[in-house]
């Protein structure tokens, strides 16, 4: 065998050739030290405290499901890890309960953004920074609704962090976390964006940025930056099956935040176009039933008689594709739109009706305080369930000796209803044993269930009662 013997400065050549690539691989990736350095004293870590009376109630792992953390609630739902020997204390008590969360610095004079759901019901609120100060905050304002709230230290000069612009993130794009994962402050976690103008369910007016960046209870609230260390969005939500990190988190847009802690600063509460209407995603097959290329916009399923939309010349069986020129992609898209423009300003509105695209003016209206008008945001029964629905004629519910229920007048095929057999035509009346009476009143209790086990759900179907079970996703 003969064997190829190459000479003493060919081997060298090749071994620095490899050196190179090596070196140009490593130097391809992320330097975060920079960007920890200077962004670190902004950071702040948020401890919370609230006295709660313990209850008598079923246990769930050892704890009175009252008793489960509002932070853990927040990531996992149902699915709250057990502690180690975690038994709940006895009932009919007071108890201190606390939580962690991030947040971190947006003014010199105190300013501080955090998640809302991390200072929720909290009668005292820390704020710890880099060098160890505590200080108490007064919570000027939280918007549930984007989960965002706005502290206020006594204090001035503080370190503040740099914002950066939302809008201009691209998927594929590196970014890193800073934050208090289960108290360990400081900690730092890095990623790439996975998807932009992400849609999580209850959440209609974020569009969540999605990344792979490890974030954990404790994560809340706290900055991802860019790689020019600007602060692009607020970690706020995790994705799991497991109760841990699974590679799905979601931070709320940086420019979204600005907005609505801009407004609690002047305000103390966020105002929001408020259009007046309910509205439902347009499936493929109503796509071809209104003539359309392709499913698109958001379609009204019904209008608050008294509200902007219907004032405007709206109808029910209208498909809202455009707002002041801005496509509607998908019936999510609008309750952002109309969120985005102050009450009292005019709308354009491209609207599909009866085959023909026509223009429509409309006067916002405020928020109201009661969120049973049907206030624009999208039918959560609809999208969870797979259905729509409308309120049941007087005459058959006096037929059928019921109070109340709702009658499908459409399920989506592969839907969480279609695969329970629920058909056109059939009667809801009460859902996880709680009576539905209006399309709200199934929203409200569809938005709550858990997506973990299966739920019972009564109709009646051709005048006889029966149930089925589905499992909402």
């Amino acid at each position: 065998m003969k064997r190829l013997i190459l000479p003493s400065t060919l081997w060298f050549c090749l071994v620095a050739l490899l050196a190179l690539s090596s070196h140009a691989q490593a130097q391809q990736l992320p330097d975060f030290t920079t960007l920890v350095e200077e962004a670190a004293p902004g950071v702040v870590n948020i401890s919370t405290s609230r006295t709660i009376e313990r209850r008598g109630g079923p246990s769930f792992h050892g704890f009175g499901e009252q008793d489960i953390p509002e932070i853990f609630r927040h990531f996992f739902g149902d699915r709250f890890p057990v502690p180690p020997g975690g038994q709940g204390p006895g009932q009919g008590r007071s108890e201190e309960r606390q939580s962690l969360g991030s947040g971190f610095v947006i003014s010199e004079d105190g300013y501080v953004l955090t998640n809302s759901h991390v200072v929720e019901d909290a009668d005292e609120v820390l704020v710890r920074f880099n060098d160890r100060r505590e200080l108490e905050a007064d919570i000027v304002g939280t918007d549930p609704q984007t989960d965002i709230a706005l502290l206020k230290v006594d204090a001035t000069g503080l370190p503040t962090l740099n914002l950066g612009d939302s809008d201009d993130l691209n998927v594929g794009e590196w970014v890193a976390a800073i934050g208090s994962p289960f108290g360990f402050d400081h900690s730092v976690t890095a990623g790439i964006v996975s998807a932009i103008n992400r849609t999580l369910p209850r959440d209609a007016y974020v569009p969540f940025i999605q990344t792979d960046v490890a974030i954990n209870p404790g994560n809340s609230g706290g900055p991802l930056f860019n790689l020019d260390g600007e602060v692009v969005g607020i970690n706020s939500q995790i994705f799991t099956r497991s109760g841990g990190f699974m590679g799905l988190s979601f931070a709320i847009p940086i420019n979204v935040a600005m907005d609505v802690a801009d407004q609690l600063r002047d305000d103390g509460r966020v105002n929001r176009g408020w259009l007046g209407v309910m509205i439902q995603p347009v499936s493929r097959d109503l796509a071809e039933s209104f003539g359309m290329d392709k499913p698109a916009g958001a379609l009204i399923a019904d209008l608050d008689p008294e509200g902007p939309a219907a004032r405007g010349g709206l109808q029910a069986g209208d498909v809202i594709l455009e707002v002041n020129g801005q496509d509607v992609e998908r019936s999510s898209t609008l309750p952002r739109l109309i969120g985005r423009v102050a009450p009292g300003n005019e709308v354009d509105l491209r609207v599909l009706r009866d085959g023909r695209e026509v223009s429509e003016q409309v006067e916002l209206g405020s928020w109201p305080n009661s969120e049973e008008a049907g206030a624009g945001q999208p039918d959560n029964s609809q999208v969870r369930l797979g259905v729509a629905v409308r309120e049941v004629d007087e005459s058959v519910r006096d037929q059928l000796n019921i109070q109340g229920g709702v009658e499908v007048t459409e399920v989506e095929p592969q839907s969480v209803a279609a695969q329970a057999g629920i058909r056109p035509g059939d009667i809801l009346v009460s859902i996880d044993q709680q009576s539905v009476s209006s399309a709200q009143e199934l929203v409200e209790i569809v938005e709550q269930l858990p997506s973990d086990r299966a739920i019972p759900l009564r109709l009646y179907r051709d005048g006889r009662s029966l149930f089925v079970a589905l499992r909402l996703q």
